[in-house]
């Protein structure tokens, strides 16, 4: 087994452990409660709810940071889905993105679109990128587009949508790399 297994194999036991722990205390509050109620509502045994969290599809996770992003900063206005190229022009800038390669070339086109630009105004001031699994750093793409932010000086904000992704982590987590 190598490392990226392992890590991933410790993630996913942590994760199952996390959701059967939070899982154990919706159904512990929810029979709490109901051991509350008056005795006649008791009368019929209480099944315990079996409580399933499924992982959001790709549209929750943006709607889930439009809602966001509209209501903690409204002082910016946001685009999505913008791609590298409109912030930086169409670049062909030689770097290395990888360690175990040489520098090369690489096109603002081949970046991933930015699934959230902010503005202050007209002016750019941070994007906030959506990913999967290790995209953020493994994924050419998405290097590519933190390459480009990172040479006009606009704070590259990376959530991975595999996480909880509470809201205050969100909120707190773009306002301290703003």
């Amino acid at each position: 087994m190598d490392i990226k297994q392992f890590f991933s194999t410790v993630a996913k036991t942590i994760k199952k452990e996390v959701t059967t722990e939070i899982n154990k205390a919706k159904y512990s509050q929810q029979h709490t409660s109901s051991q509350a109620q008056p005795a006649q509502l008791q009368s019929q045994p209480q099944q315990p709810q079996e409580v399933y969290q499924r992982e959001r599809t790709d549209a929750e996770w943006v709607a889930f940071f439009k809602e966001i992003l509209t209501t903690e900063f409204p002082q910016y206005t946001f685009r999505e889905n913008v791609p590298v190229q409109e912030l930086v022009g169409d670049l062909n800038e030689e770097f290395q993105l990888y360690s175990s390669r040489p520098r090369q070339a690489y096109k603002a086109e081949w970046g991933k679109p930015y699934s959230f630009v902010l503005y202050d105004a007209s002016t750019a001031k941070a994007v906030v990128m959506l990913g999967k699994g290790h995209s953020h750093d493994s994924n050419v793409k998405y290097l590519i587009a933190r390459k480009y932010a990172n040479r006009i000086q606009l704070p590259y904000i990376n959530f991975y949508t595999q996480m909880p992704n509470e809201r205050s982590y969100v909120v707190s987590r773009i306002k301290k790399l703003m």
